[in-house]
């Protein structure tokens, strides 16, 4: 009699009982009727590498990652991906059969995929973008704008050094512009994306100027609690093509999902409706 093992799957971060993650796999897992696992685990710094370790044993396909250890996953590794090592963090893991731990992020996929869907007509090639933030959330949509073939990306953020070093690793076509001055690159572009934690439940407000920005602009904030920023309530008001935050969390969970449990899942109404349960 052959024995199968029940395949295990979750997420490492601290904290992370706030992560929508395991909503959304239970909701696939469940869908196409998988016999498998996904669980938060809240794990402390020192016993990162030890557990990450441990889990191809007890039968995990792999897990994914969340803040703050996104960047330190990359040397617990044994195999990363190219798009990890350009973007510096890692937030998929998937365990070989011989417990070896390849690292991947597809949080750039993610970004884009929702993207596309929310605006469908956008054209990459036709304008340049606005990215507010330089974290680890906003090297990985530069990395996907640049790939999409955007122009120029005009980076912005709180603490100019960190745009410059992110400017350094991607070259010219990053622009980093002064934040007092984002308010006033709003006009020339054909996409603005938030990657900073303003307008998100119990952070402070987006402070930047948001007159400029023009009818057509897409306008995406990654921010997802509130799902209508006020980013997007302006843009809204303005004629600007919306995108909230949600898709990109269920769009980068895709490549995951199928990697771990053999079936590519969908995001539809559904996924979305599980995610906000």
């Amino acid at each position: 009699m052959t024995h199968t093992r029940i395949p295990l799957a979750g997420v490492i971060g601290s904290p992370v009982a706030h992560s929508r993650s395991p909503r959304v796999h239970r909701h696939w897992l469940n869908t196409y009727g998988i016999a498998g696992f996904y669980i938060p685990m809240d794990v402390a710094q020192n016993d990162l590498e030890q557990v990450i370790r441990t889990l191809p044993k007890m039968g995990f396909v792999g897990v994914n990652i969340t803040i703050p250890y996104k960047e330190t996953v990359l040397a617990i590794a044994d195999k990363i991906t190219d798009r990890a090592t350009l973007i510096g963090a890692a937030n998929t893991l998937i365990f070989s059969k011989d417990g070896k731990i390849h690292a991947d992020n597809t949080d750039g996929y993610g970004f884009f995929e929702n993207l596309r869907n929310g605006a469908p007509d956008w054209d990459p090639k036709a304008a340049p973008a606005v990215v507010l933030g330089a974290g680890g959330a906003a090297r990985a949509v530069v990395a996907s704008l640049i790939g999409a073939g955007v122009p120029e990306v005009l980076l912005t953020n709180r603490t100019r050094v960190r745009a410059e070093k992110l400017k350094e690793d991607f070259g010219q076509r990053v622009r980093v512009v002064d934040w007092v001055q984002a308010g006033n690159i709003m006009e020339e572009v054909g996409l603005v994306v938030n990657t900073t934690s303003l307008g998100m439940v119990g952070k402070p407000e987006m402070r930047v100027p948001l007159d400029g920005l023009e009818k057509g602009t897409v306008v995406t904030d990654l921010v997802y609690t509130p799902l209508k920023t006020h980013l997007l309530q302006v843009a809204e008001q303005a004629g600007c093509i919306t995108v909230d935050g949600l898709g990109m969390l269920l769009h980068q969970a895709v490549p995951g999902f199928e990697r771990w449990f053999g079936v590519r899942p969908e995001v539809d109404k559904a996924t979305r409706a599980a995610a906000l349960r």
